[in-house]
């Protein structure tokens, strides 16, 4: 009966072409990067557990996932666990439900090992310090052993003089024995040297992008040195995510243009090292209807809230593909393992991409009927969760 009902609520839709994009910034094919891989990616999903999976995530791990399956290489799963702080619980058991939800399995990582592990971060600290000693060896990077009262006292007197509010170098000049023997008995974080200019880099779907120039602020005595290895031992992000990443041979990083940034730092952390860097690809971030942030007042944003109102995996899956990469298909919808056969990074745009959550229905509709009239557990799956959402609407009457 709840068959007959649901072929009643769905009427037929006849595959049509992907819908126009509504206006927003200009873009354009990818059209600067090398021609497309032909040798095995390796790619990492590397969310940090202080929260839930949100579709901007989902689309992160898809594409990485896409770009490894596609060219017959490995998609790894790494948990950026270091800020504690922050760290939710149960966070982490549910970024493995989402993606094994999703279809999204990876090769190597929590609960799968691999040659390269471990793959939490905060495992990994003997490494992250080692290559922190490094970088001191090679005059990379200096303790610091400024107080946290000093740096907020340094950036206010410096802001009221109107110059850039970055540290001051107080602690680069200490001799090595003097800051060795400081830091046995002193707490210290380890900073590292901002060159006057940044190198630039090719970008897989931006081109290319200048690092920038450092040489004004160094003039006013102002200089950004980011911090690489916290008070407590721990490292930072920048660090962290350069040393895994090389020594888990990863080859694309694919993640989201918020972070195009911090590339020229990580770029610059690469030659310290005297590693070859990994190719970047970023990608636009997800916008309201009026090209604000997504966020939970225009829209459902976390994953799980789209699980617990039926949207099938296929159908989100599909949905967050089509959110900055375009295709030569006569139709948007399609399984993952199309999503795999058809991937390809040049079909990755530049610029932000407003979510049109009217998609989303249109290919629940269709990933429905598909799997209803493949037969089968799905269909039974569907036609169960009809039956308990007209029972909870109705009751049993």
């Amino acid at each position: 009966m709840a068959l007959l009902l649901l072929r009643r609520r769905l009427p037929t839709i006849s595959p049509r072409p992907s819908r126009p994009t509504p206006p927003q910034a200009p873009r354009r094919w990818h059209s600067v990067c090398s021609s497309p891989a032909v040798s095995p990616a390796r790619t990492r999903f590397a969310p940090s557990p202080t929260g839930l999976v949100h579709l901007g995530s989902l689309r992160t791990a898809l594409y990485n996932y896409l770009l490894a399956k596609s060219t017959g290489g490995q998609f790894l799963l790494r948990i950026e666990d270091t800020d504690s702080k922050r760290t939710v619980p149960g966070a982490e058991k549910a970024i493995y439900d989402t993606l094994r939800w999703a279809g999204l399995h990876w090769d190597e990582g929590p609960e799968v090992n691999g040659p390269f592990g471990p793959y939490r971060q905060s495992e990994r600290s003997q490494l992250h310090q080692h290559h922190t000693n490094l970088l001191l060896e090679k005059s990379h990077a200096y303790r610091c052993f400024c107080s946290a009262e000093r740096l907020t006292a340094l950036g206010a007197a410096r802001k009221r003089l109107g110059f850039p509010t970055e540290y001051d170098r107080t602690c680069f000049n200490l001799s090595r024995e003097e800051s060795d023997a400081r830091a046995a008995n002193e707490p210290f974080v380890v900073r590292l040297i901002t060159p006057d200019k940044y190198p630039s880099y090719v970008d897989e779907v931006y081109g290319k992008i200048s690092g920038g120039s450092n040489e004004r602020r160094h003039a006013h005595g102002a200089y950004e040195d980011p911090v690489l290895l916290k008070s407590d031992g721990s490292p930072t992000y920048h660090l962290a995510n350069v040393v895994d990443d090389h020594h888990m041979k990863i080859t694309h990083v694919v993640r989201a243009t918020e972070w195009m940034a911090s590339t020229p730092k990580h770029v610059h952390l690469y030659n310290c090292f005297g590693w070859e860097p990994p190719k970047f690809v970023h990608v636009g971030l997800l916008q309201d209807e009026k090209k604000h942030k997504l966020s939970k007042r225009t829209g459902d944003v976390f994953v799980g809230e789209y699980k617990d109102k039926g949207y099938l995996p296929e159908a989100l899956v599909n949905f967050v593909a089509l959110m900055g990469w375009s295709h030569a298909e006569r139709s948007d919808v399609m399984s993952l393992q199309k999503l795999v056969e058809i991937f390809d990074i040049k079909g990755l745009t530049e610029g932000n991409t407003v979510v049109e959550f009217g998609k989303l229905t249109f290919l629940q509709k269709e990933h429905m009927r598909a799997l209803i009239k493949e037969g089968g557990p799905r269909e039974q799956e569907i036609v169960a969760q009809i039956e308990k959402g007209v029972r909870s609407l109705y009751g049993d009457t």
